[in-house]
């Protein structure tokens, strides 16, 4: 039997709440959220959550820098993968679109990614996000070396957000198949 440290457990605990906060932030949204809310989807005191995190806009920022690290060793991972077989401009660029689709796919993720951009006016968060969107740019800037193709990634990231949430794919009409590009869900 392995007995984990101390700090071990620490960070996994930290990690379990931020899977949380990642889950009830989507949903809600940073003020519409409650740590009781959190500590709960945890599974953990209230207290243990404010032991790991001074505050809750502090939370909301870790989410994102946690969220930000899993997204970046994504496109890192399919880029290189990418890059070793085709290393041709559309197909890193494809890579880099299949790997932000395939990791946005799960909508708490999306979902949080919107709430977070929302929650600018709270400098340590808005910080958070430009540091989010900085390193997000700078892992596919390192394989896609056009400032217009990284631009064209990072837009159609966006749009493709807003169709998700917006269920745009499932609209039979036309402004909807203009921003969804005609695609619908199966």
């Amino acid at each position: 039997m392995t007995i984990l440290s101390s700090s071990a457990k620490s960070n996994q605990r930290r990690q379990t709440v931020l899977e949380a906060a990642v889950s009830c932030f989507a949903r809600k949204g940073l003020y519409g959220t409650t740590t009781h809310e959190i500590a709960e989807r945890a599974g953990i005191s209230q207290p243990y959550v404010y032991r790991l995190f001074p505050d809750k806009p502090s939370l909301f920022a870790s989410s994102v820098e946690f969220v930000s690290d899993l997204m970046a060793t994504t496109l890192a991972e399919k880029l290189s993968e990418a890059a070793a077989s085709v290393n041709s401009p559309e197909n890193l660029q494809a890579a880099a679109h299949s790997a932000y689709t395939d990791f946005v796919v799960e909508s708490d993720v999306m979902r949080f990614l919107m709430q977070a951009n929302c929650a600018t006016d709270e400098p340590i968060v808005a910080n958070a996000v430009r540091a989010c969107y900085a390193k997000q740019v700078m892992v596919v800037s390192e394989h896609i070396r056009s400032d217009e193709a990284v631009r064209q990634w990072f837009g159609d990231g966006m749009l493709e957000n807003v169709v998700a949430s917006l269920g745009l794919a499932d609209i039979n009409e036309p402004w909807a198949r203009t921003l969804s590009g005609g695609l619908t869900r199966s």
